[in-house]
């Protein structure tokens, strides 16, 4: 199995990322139930502005699109930005829009025996509120949740204190990545075994 992990920090590399922290430390996890993962930071590539599988002119995100096709998960990780996901974030759900047109021989969209889960960092509220905006754009497009489909870390509102600043990451998030990463394998796994039937 494979998961790959679409990072929408506002940073491109090499600049160090909480979101991307937390995205390799769900990896980490998927690593440890025999599947294996790939981080990659969307800044590192021209995604163009649209809701079709390929804008034309130089535009990357039908190599990132090809990766997700090729994953079973999909993690999407997101800071908080004025209380929602990041600029990024929203356009890599507007990208996948695109997979609403997109079926197989039965019908079916091609995300639909694929598992999605989200991470999230700020150092404001909003963690819930940002997860049920990525979930629901998430469960649209045809990905599968499973149960605890989010790990988030949020920092005391008004300070500027980061979650790659942490001298340890604190047992809740530990806990919650490691709920996440069961439950996605394990649903996964489920899927590629039983499909859902065209309907």
């Amino acid at each position: 199995m494979r998961a790959l992990s679409l990072v929408c920090s506002m940073n491109a590399s090499p600049t160090p990322s909480s979101s991307h922290l937390l995205a390799e430390q769900v990896t980490a996890e998927f690593n440890k139930l025999g599947v294996d993962g790939e981080v990659v930071r969307v800044a590192d590539f021209d995604i163009r502005p649209g809701v079709e599988v390929d804008m034309g002119n130089g535009d990357q995100w039908p190599a990132l699109r090809e990766k997700m096709l090729q994953a079973d998960i999909l993690l999407i990780a997101t800071p908080i930005w004025l209380g929602h996901p990041s600029s990024i974030c929203q356009r890599v759900l507007e990208r996948l829009d695109a997979e609403l047109s997109e079926t197989d021989e039965e019908g079916r969209m091609l995300t639909y025996d694929k598992v999605a889960a989200v991470a999230v960092v700020g150092n404001e509220d909003g963690a819930h509120h940002v997860s049920a905006e990525v979930f629901q754009a998430l469960n649209n497009i045809g990905f599968s949740l499973a149960p605890g489909a989010v790990t988030y870390w949020v920092g005391e509102a008004q300070q500027g204190t980061d979650y790659q600043e942490l001298e340890e990451t604190p047992k809740s998030v530990r806990e919650t990545t490691h709920t996440l990463a069961v439950n996605a394998v394990h649903l996964a796994r489920q899927l590629t075994g039983q499909p859902y039937p065209p309907s």
